[in-house]
């Protein structure tokens, strides 16, 4: 690792992070699948902390609202003012991709939607954390929803012009267009998927990164050979595509009957 000294201290010192299973952190689980997730929120947050403390500042003070499967429209009706009944001065909301999965989705609505959101965050004085889509060019499943992601992100970008907002920049970060950034399901990121992506949390918010070569591609692996490729295409299809198929069928969620795994903002040890 490549360590960049001299960070400047964040002003921000009561961060509430929202959205779905993205930014609940699946699946960088150090405790293990069944323990609540940890993911790129938590670690920006302890970054931000880390850096406060060592400028003799208080600790960050941190929740993090994010539910896995929630659509764009429940993180804005139930969490946007859950997060401002906690009084934050820093959210980050990122949301939207549930929505793109859907073949009907309708991506001018989710940015005016997206976009009052804002407004609102910003009219109560709070700092706002916006994330684009990832480029989805070397993702089977993922593909097709590419155009509609690079017109919401052109979307999240000029309101982020408008409103003073920050934006972590996923479409661009190279080294998540490597498989070995995500988690077996391919559509989660792996723990250090997570890490790279709060080091670019960082860089978004105006802040050096920790690592200075924090989006620096892998070493390229030679090429999986056909039938390895197939079989694990097919071991994809039957433990994560069909179940998450079911799901859609049957109306249901990943995230139904979860709460957030931290409700009320504490400190960042």
């Amino acid at each position: 690792m490549s360590v960049v000294l001299a960070a400047p201290t964040p002003r921000w010192s009561r961060y509430v992070a929202i959205g779905d299973s993205f930014t609940e952190g699946l699946w960088d689980d150090p405790d293990g699948r069944e323990a609540p997730q940890r993911g790129w929120a938590d670690l920006l947050a302890s970054h931000l902390s880390a850096r406060r403390s060592a400028a003799g500042e208080p600790q960050l003070e941190y929740a993090n609202l994010a539910i896995r499967g929630r659509l764009l429209r429940p993180i804005l009706v139930e969490q946007v003012p859950a997060a401002l009944a906690l009084g934050p001065d820093l959210v980050s909301l990122v949301g939207g991709g549930n929505d793109l999965l859907r073949p009907g989705a309708d991506v001018d609505r989710m940015a005016r939607n997206l976009e009052a959101g804002v407004v609102r965050l910003r009219e109560a004085g709070v700092d706002v954390l916006l994330g684009t889509g990832v480029d989805a060019a070397d993702s089977p499943l993922m593909k097709a929803t590419r155009s509609r992601v690079g017109i919401y992100n052109s979307l999240i970008w000029s309101m982020a012009r408008r409103h003073g907002a920050y934006v972590v920049d996923l479409w661009g970060m190279r080294s998540l267009r490597d498989w070995r950034m995500w988690a077996e399901d391919r559509i989660h990121l792996t723990t250090d998927g997570h890490a790279r992506v709060a080091q670019g949390a960082l860089v978004g918010l105006g802040l050096t990164p920790d690592d200075a070569a924090w989006d620096d591609p892998l070493t390229p692996l030679p090429p999986t050979p056909r039938m390895q490729k197939a079989r694990e295409d097919a071991a994809w299809v039957r433990e994560h595509l069909y179940p998450w198929a079911t799901r859609r069928l049957r109306g249901t969620s990943s995230g139904d009957d979860r709460s957030p795994k931290r409700p009320e903002l504490s400190p960042v040890e």
